[in-house]
């Protein structure tokens, strides 16, 4: 029995036992960030999810509602990924600077996929206020993040556009280069 057909197997098993919501999730999640939102239509979804049309609508009431879930969970997902990552120091400073390193982690676990949420805003109307309240809630609680690990706005909010515009170019350029260099201006104004 080749290996291809035991992870195939599993893979099967798994799809029958988790619930057809979270297939759909599942699903979204990985057509919306590796193919972008626009790009992906509720049919892909539905049919690679394996699911009845009347599922995906029981438990979404539209595509923007399924993109709101997803961001809620890439949210949840990506924090408590930073959290882990930069906990292994108690210090402020190794904090932040290791906030950069995941960012060098997560372009090498997602292949310079960049931000799921700037990807997103990039894509969206203005009239999808639901999406853009929770790419919004996302990026006021970075800022957080680095408010609380400096006791300097101004200074916290310099190392976060530090963080952000490091995750564009690094995607932009597929190279931790910029997350280097950002690495290395933080560490010199902290």
């Amino acid at each position: 029995m080749s290996v291809l057909f035991i992870f195939n197997t599993f893979d099967k098993k798994k799809e029958i036992m988790s619930s057809p919501r979270e297939r759909i999730l599942e699903q979204a999640s990985i057509l919306f960030h590796h193919q972008g939102y626009n790009s992906t239509g509720i049919n892909q979804i539905i049919s690679e999810a394996n699911v009845a049309k009347a599922s995906f609508y029981q438990h979404f009431k539209s595509k923007d509602d399924l993109c709101v879930e997803f961001l809620n969970r890439r949210h949840q997902y990506w924090f408590d990924a930073l959290s882990d990552f930069t906990s292994k120091t108690e210090n402020p400073k190794e904090r932040i600077l290791s906030a950069f390193d995941f960012i060098i982690h997560m372009n090498d676990r997602e292949n310079f996929r960049g931000c799921s949420f700037l990807n997103i805003l990039s894509e969206i109307s203005k009239e999808q206020e639901s999406i853009l309240r929770v790419i919004q809630s996302h990026k006021n609680d970075l800022r957080v993040f680095f408010r609380q690990l400096v006791n300097n706005e101004l200074l916290a909010t310099h190392i976060y556009l530090l963080f952000e515009s490091a995750i564009i170019e690094s995607q932009l350029f597929e190279s931790n280069e910029i997350v280097d260099k950002s690495k290395s201006i933080v560490k010199n104004i902290i």
